[in-house]
């Protein structure tokens, strides 16, 4: 999953970062709302973690430009202000939750879990494709009642497929949507290749009915 955090309190931010990436998530961050807009007109997310008070314009208008740009990614307001009209303003705008600061990571952890899974998955927590089940909280993947194993990056992979069957990603997509938005810089993506190759190679040793193919000249998907 990857996560937008747009907070200028750097040692929320920082700390809000550390944790989700130990929980296994794929964190990019702003510091302002310049920034923010950057990030969010260039690069999707799965969830946003959205401050209201950013030092160079409003959280809220971020928001308006979310929808805007018919953005699909889930929105959790981050914001000290815990008004009924602070809250009723963000939700009205097109927010999933609203989460008064200072918070418990425990329950920010938990909220994000919650409007990933309702907007993704109606709220189930397996996914299925053919003979495959993947537990996306869980991070368990069963082929016909036999658990494969596999590494993060593998998993991360293997959903970004599963959720979108059929359809050809770019290299450089994969890239950013499992590494982070760093990696449209960098020179090379053979790295993809060999993640692409152990993945293949699993799915085929448990007899899973699907693969993943390269189209030549852009990119892979899942058939």
């Amino acid at each position: 999953m990857k996560i937008l955090i747009v907070e200028d309190e750097d040692a929320l931010r920082e700390v809000t970062q550390q944790f989700l990436e130990k929980e296994k998530f794929t964190v990019e961050s702003a510091k302002n709302f310049q920034e923010g807009l950057f990030k969010i007109s260039d690069y999707d997310y799965d969830c946003i973690l959205l401050d209201i008070n950013l030092p160079d314009g409003s959280g809220l208008n971020l928001l308006k430009e979310i929808k805007d740009q018919n953005k699909k990614t889930s929105v959790i307001i981050l914001s000290a202000r815990d008004s009924v009209d602070d809250k009723v303003k963000g939700l009205e705008l097109g927010a999933d939750d609203y989460l008064a600061k200072p918070f418990h990571l425990a329950e920010l952890y938990a909220r994000i879990k919650s409007v990933i899974r309702r907007k993704n998955h109606e709220g189930n927590q397996w996914i299925s494709y053919k003979n495959l089940k993947m537990n996306i909280e869980d991070r368990i993947v069963m082929i016909d009642d036999q658990e494969m194993q596999l590494n993060r990056k593998e998993f991360d992979m293997l959903y970004y497929f599963i959720s979108r069957p059929g359809k050809t990603f770019q290299k450089t997509t994969l890239a950013e949507s499992i590494w982070g938005d760093h990696m449209d810089q960098t020179e090379s993506l053979d790295f993809i290749y060999s993640q692409v190759k152990n993945l293949r190679k699993k799915l085929k040793n448990h007899n899973a009915d699907m693969d993943i193919t390269a189209v030549y000249g852009i990119g892979y998907k899942l058939i």
